[in-house]
């Protein structure tokens, strides 16, 4: 601890895990580390691939190249330490690491969503506009769309540890989650939070709401395209090219939006509940969301067997 006049700030957090059952924790930590080697494993592939096959050197495979980099980024930044704390009992965590995992944990979470609507974007320009396709997302727009999704997160961020570096902190050290959560960490001060509660809020409802507004908007504008093809097997093939899009989009917000709902207003929701979805949150998408792409992508899919089951490739055909 710090001393500072009659006080004594406290410079570590404890990190319970899931509470309630700490007794499974060792159990609990090897769906963990499978679902990281999956996701460390499955978006390597998904890079990998991409970078050796010229076909897929397009728009809609760069932004799957930046979301599987920022979803390994995001594992990194929770997996570990909650492997620690559930086979090493290494529960503390430094102050400011703590600040520094929550600052990236909920950076990489923004940079995801920003990635989904750029995303749904170029499939709206793939079926609503095909023809100016190659002139409007160029690989200097797909430059600049990752760019402000980097901008905007790191920017919206920034505020919540500087804001939780003001706070007191004098008795409260226990954080019962697996990570360095913002809400979590703020309820633990000993002084008034509401500019950081509000905050918080204010970040966690205008990306879920403008994102979510952008991308059901591209998907509206994508639909009415789809369905005034004449063709059946146009549409299934326009709407196909959606399907991994779509899923990944259900993968990442349906637990987050339980996430923020439970976190403010679900007070009957057990606490490992809560925390088990919270964690799942975080690790789900990493490791879904190249295997969704893999396997609903023919042109991944196919490039995949053919690098790594070349035998297979054979057989197929």
């Amino acid at each position: 601890m710090t001393d500072n006049s009659t006080h004594a700030y406290i410079s570590s957090f404890f990190l319970v895990g899931i509470p309630g059952l700490e007794d499974f924790h060792c159990w609990i930590g090897i769906p963990v580390c499978l679902l990281l080697v999956l996701a460390l494993l499955g978006n390597s592939i998904i890079i990998v691939t991409i970078k050796l096959e010229p076909s897929l050197h397009q728009p809609m495979y760069f932004f799957l190249c930046m979301l599987a980099v920022n979803d390994m980024a995001l594992a990194f930044s929770v997996i570990p330490k909650m492997l620690g704390i559930f086979w090493l009992e290494a529960h503390e965590i430094d102050f400011n690491i703590c600040l520094a995992q929550m600052y990236f944990i909920h950076t990489f979470c923004i940079i995801e969503s920003a990635l989904l609507v750029a995303m749904a974007f170029d499939r709206y320009v793939a079926i609503c506009i095909p023809l100016h396709y190659t002139t409007i997302l160029t690989t200097t727009m797909v430059i600049i769309l990752g760019l402000v999704s980097m901008t905007r997160a790191t920017l919206m961020v920034l505020p919540c540890p500087l804001l939780i570096k003001r706070l007191p902190y004098y008795t409260q050290n226990v954080i019962s989650h697996t990570y360095c959560e913002h809400m979590a960490v703020v309820k633990l001060a000993s002084a008034n939070t509401f500019i950081n509660r509000a905050y918080g809020i204010s970040v966690a409802l205008s990306v879920m709401v403008l994102d979510l507004g952008l991308i059901a908007t591209s998907y509206i504008k994508i639909l009415q395209a789809v369905f005034q093809l004449s063709s059946q097997n146009a549409r299934s093939k326009a709407l196909g090219t959606c399907a991994a899009h779509v899923c990944t989009i259900l993968a990442f917000y349906i637990p987050a939006l339980f996430n923020f709902l439970t976190h403010r207003f679900g007070k009957k929701v057990p606490p490992s509940v809560h925390i088990i979805f919270a964690s799942l949150y975080l690790l789900v998408g990493p490791t879904v969301n190249p295997l969704v792409y893999g396997v609903k992508t023919k042109q991944i899919r196919d490039r995949v067997i053919g690098l790594f089951f070349p035998n297979m490739k054979n057989v197929l055909k």
